[in-house]
């Protein structure tokens, strides 16, 4: 209201924002009616809101809990793999084992391009294998390519040292028997001469055998051999030195190395380098076994015995077969022939030793069968003696009371 002039108070009162508040544009008050259909135009929102993003939240969970089944069930599903990865498995292997040059091995950002497949999923490990096998079966097949052969073999000596897990356990699945054709890709003891050189064909077909043997090693952790070695029964470690004894043989038989010319085969003797790296490593593991089998002599038994006996013995005559000058490398340790020999010697006794406490456990007398001596009747309160069929008891024993 406006001040009127007969009161003075009204006049000098400073409530300012009376005045302002009285500015329709300050105070955009809207009128009753358009107030109430407001109000009863938002009256009714609120639940149908609720229930329609109640209903979204749950398809949209139900939609992610799908999706992360796919992908669970893709990641763990052994089908084959996607066709990128497959792909980029095929082009580095076929990089990694060119044709030209032919005298050439795998070089080390190939290598290390091939092991980078161990470090993903367990598809591009898988793709990885697949593309190897089927490169050295292509190899393999028709004329035969020794150059393209050995390198494919030399990548897989490689992946199977320095592979991750996931890696080595892909390439021994697809190495014991291929999926395609259910044949051993390292069968290749007759691997064609075709336009190869017989050098060449000759060290694809040693590589193919020993690294066959490999896979039949077994997997001991290298940080806890110790423990290893001491929780493992008789019979399994008698079979470990046989296996490691067949690696150093079949070393043994390896071929000549490639005479010297002007340009060396370097792809040859990068074989030559692998191979003996697996014969050191046989040397120490069976040094290790023997010692270990040396402490637990006392606790074979007769087969375990007269096994260890037979496979010393191969060791030795391993390392008695006569090398050329420059074919020492292949031969056998003086040191552990030296201790392969001792414990044959001590095993030979054990052997003797068990096979006359088993010749006294199987010696019968002339006496009656054991049904007749158990269906015979017995006095109670005498002391007539039972025989029984073993002698390690010295004499009888009473008779049951």
């Amino acid at each position: 209201m406006e001040p009127s002039p007969h009161n003075p108070k009204n006049q000098t009162d400073p409530v300012k924002p009376i005045r302002r508040l009285r500015s329709p544009q300050r105070l955009r008050i809207s009128p009753p009616a358009a107030r109430h259909e407001k109000a009863e135009a938002t009256s009714f929102l609120p639940i149908p809101n609720l229930l329609a993003v109640h209903t979204l939240d749950v398809s949209s969970a139900s939609a992610m809990g799908l999706k992360l089944r796919r992908l669970a069930a893709s990641i763990l599903s052994p089908g084959p793999a996607s066709p990128t990865s497959a792909a980029d498995a095929h082009h580095a292997v076929a990089r990694a084992t060119a044709r030209h040059p032919s005298t050439a091995p795998p070089s080390a950002h190939h290598l290390d391009a091939l092991l980078a497949f161990g470090r993903g999923s367990r598809l591009s490990a898988a793709a990885l294998a697949t593309a190897l096998v089927d490169r050295l079966r292509a190899a393999a097949s028709g004329d035969g390519d020794a150059a393209v052969a050995l390198k494919c073999l030399i990548a897989l000596r490689v992946l199977l040292a320095r592979g991750a897990f996931i890696l080595r356990d892909q390439l021994l699945a697809a190495l014991v028997r291929h999926p395609a054709s259910g044949r051993n890709p390292l069968a290749l003891a007759a691997f064609p001469l075709g336009r190869s050189s017989f050098a060449a064909a000759s060290w694809v077909r040693f590589s193919a055998r020993l690294l066959e043997l490999i896979l039949l090693l077994p997997d001991a952790p290298a940080n806890h051999a110790a423990e290893y070695l001491t929780a493992l029964p008789n019979p399994h470690l008698v079979a470990e030195v046989a296996a490691f004894a067949a690696v150093v043989d079949a070393v043994r038989h390896a071929p000549p190395p490639p005479s010297s010319s002007p340009q060396p085969n370097a792809l040859v003797w990068e074989a030559i380098r692998l191979a003996e790296e697996d014969r050191v490593a046989a040397e120490r593991n069976i040094a290790a076994r023997v010692q270990e089998m040396g402490e637990r002599l006392d606790t074979l038994s007769l087969a375990d015995a007269v096994e260890l006996v037979c496979v010393l013995r191969r060791v030795e005559e391993s390392a008695a077969a006569a090398s050329p000058p420059e074919w020492k490398w292949a031969a056998l340790d003086e040191g552990v022939v030296c201790a392969a020999w001792r414990l044959r010697e001590r095993a030979e006794e054990v052997v003797m030793r068990r096979t006359v406490e088993e010749r006294r456990v199987v010696r019968r007398d002339d006496g009656p069968s054991a049904s007749a001596r158990v269906l015979q009747p017995v006095r109670a309160g005498g002391g007539d003696a039972v025989r029984f069929r073993s002698t390690r008891w010295a004499g009888t024993v009473s008779a049951w009371r």
